[in-house]
């Protein structure tokens, strides 16, 4: 039995967990203003403009063009149609320059969605900094309702499951918000 329980609980601690996102459901998400590159133009952005339109899909990733922020970005992209169909908006942040994310949003992001440069004080506010390099944020996503509350929020470094959780939380907002 203890045997058992050992292996149980070693077999436990190697599965990947996901870390908890700063800003938890029910927070008010900081408004902030950036540049943001669509199909390789650059374009000013704002997060309380956005909200209008409805949610907000937000995801935070490490930097352009490494391997698990493409196969996000390429996920994504996928994903912008349905998200779309929601009513819901899309956008990536990371602490990249506006010149990277250019080449990044054609080639990565398909000309699907924008990704935005997160200043330093973006990625404070959302309390997403990579440990190891506080310059640099994590990988968490979150949905922001039309109302600035934070309705996901889910940090992993896997790339998998952040295009899931999201679009499982804008179908589940967009079913309490658009019935009949």
């Amino acid at each position: 039995m203890f045997r058992s329980s050992l292996c149980l609980a070693l077999a436990l601690t190697a599965l990947p967990i996901a870390a908890q996102a700063a800003l938890k459901v029910g927070d008010k998400a900081p408004d902030f203003s950036t540049q943001v590159s669509l199909a390789g133009k650059a374009m000013p952005f704002s997060l309380k403009d956005a909200l209008k339109k409805g949610p907000v899909v937000l995801y935070f990733y490490p930097a352009a063009f490494t391997p698990g922020c493409t196969i996000e970005a390429h996920d994504f992209a996928e994903a912008t149609d349905d998200f779309n169909k929601l009513g819901a908006t899309v956008i990536g942040m990371s602490g990249d320059g506006i010149e990277k994310l250019n080449k990044f949003s054609v080639s990565e992001c398909r000309n699907k969605f924008a990704v935005g440069s997160a200043s330093p004080a973006t990625i404070t506010a959302y309390d997403v900094t990579l440990p190891r390099n506080p310059a640099i944020s994590n990988r968490t996503s979150y949905v922001i309702a039309p109302d600035g509350k934070v309705i996901f929020a889910y940090s992993a470094m896997d790339p998998a499951g952040h295009v899931t959780g999201t679009m499982d939380a804008v179908k589940t907002w967009d079913k309490q918000h658009h019935k009949g």
